[in-house]
This record gives C-alpha cells, structure tokens and sequence, in this order.
C-alpha cells in the first residue's frame, strides 16, 4: 500500500467530527474553549466524564480515563463558565497514557 493513502486512512480513522455537530448552537463556544495546552478542539472531541470518574479535592482534579487516574494539571483546567454542565475532558497520549489537554469540570448533581 502507498504510505500516503496509510496516512490518510490512519487520519480519517482518527478523526471524530463526522458533521453531527456543524449547527449545534454551541459549536462556536466549543471551537473557541481554550486551556494553557492550547485549544481543545471543539464538541466531537471531547469526553462526557460521569461523576463518578472525577474528584476535586481542595481545587485540584483527578479523571478516570482508560482504567487509570489521571492528575489534571492545574493548566489544563478551564476556568470559563461551564455552558452545558457536564464535566468533559480532552485528553491525548503519551508513552501509551492518557494524559488530560483541558479539563471543565461539570456540577457534581
């Protein structure tokens, strides 16, 4: 196979906005939600965490991703105003660990 169409193929299987997204009204809010890592992405990249998958203690927050619980980095937090009130996480890997991007924690209800 040519390494290029690999490539391709490797990236679109990657890839998680198939459009379901493109009009939701808070696509723009998404897009633009931002931690000191940089930007998230948008809504079809993130993670809706349960409550039961996160902890804060004291300000600082840990999430279950992938059997493991991760220390959210105090920058990767973002602090805005959570406009759908779940809790969701952007996470990416390093050494095979999920490490967390941005992190917006959700109500706890």
């Amino acid at each position: 196979m040519v390494p290029g169409l690999l490539l391709l193929l490797a990236t679109s299987a990657l890839a998680r906005d198939d459009g379901r997204y493109a009009n939701s009204p808070l696509k723009p809010w998404f897009e633009s939600l931002r931690s000191e890592y940089g930007l998230c992405c948008s809504d079809a990249d993130g993670y809706v965490v349960a409550d039961v998958d996160w902890e804060s203690d004291k300000g600082h927050y840990r999430v279950h991703l992938d059997d493991e619980w991760v220390i959210v980095p105090d920058g990767a937090v973002i602090i805005e105003p959570n406009k759908i009130g779940r809790t969701m996480v952007w996470k990416h890997y390093l050494d095979g660990h999920p490490h967390v991007r941005c992190f917006m924690p959700g109500s706890m209800t």
